[in-house]
């Protein structure tokens, strides 16, 4: 029995999950084992939210045989990063909650001596995550979109 091809929301949500689970775990390991404050850290949780974002794309144009418009695998990757930032910053508010002494750098404080709440926190992992799949689903659409025909060709 063939199975059905997946759809946009489908694949999207899914891989935003999967890649939202992913980088709660990370951030839990990194919190437990003390190098939650490490600069590296959140780099390397930069790179697997653009690992889990092209792998979005590169799932969606597997489904629909190499022929994803631009658009699509736009929309595919954007969506893919907000659903892996709300589990990242609902994750991230959870391990406040339950092990607050391994995230007290979430106290930093600006120049203007404001604490850094936690509500913030959850803010800001979800800008940064969106604008991360934008910038990551310009770049994967460059690779993955469909071939356009070339005006410039001619068809002798």
């Amino acid at each position: 029995m063939a199975t059905a091809p997946s759809t946009t929301p489908k694949s999207t949500f899914s891989m935003g999950i999967f890649t939202g689970v992913v980088l709660v775990a990370y951030t839990t390991v990194a919190a437990l084992l003390g190098f939650f404050d490490r600069i590296e850290a959140g780099g390397l949780d930069l790179l697997m939210l653009v690992g889990g974002t092209t792998l979005a794309i590169a799932r969606r144009s597997k489904d629909t045989n190499g022929q994803l418009s631009y658009f699509e695998g736009f929309g595919t990757g954007i969506v893919t990063a907000l659903v892996a930032s709300v589990v990242l910053g609902l994750g991230f508010i959870v391990l406040t909650v339950v092990i607050p002494h391994a995230m007290d750098l979430t106290r930093a404080r600006d120049i203007f001596g404001f604490d850094l709440s936690v509500v913030l926190a959850f803010l800001a992992i979800i800008l940064m995550g969106g604008m991360t799949g934008v910038i990551t689903s310009l770049i994967a659409m460059q690779y993955f979109k469909k071939d356009a025909p070339d005006p410039m060709k001619s068809e002798d």
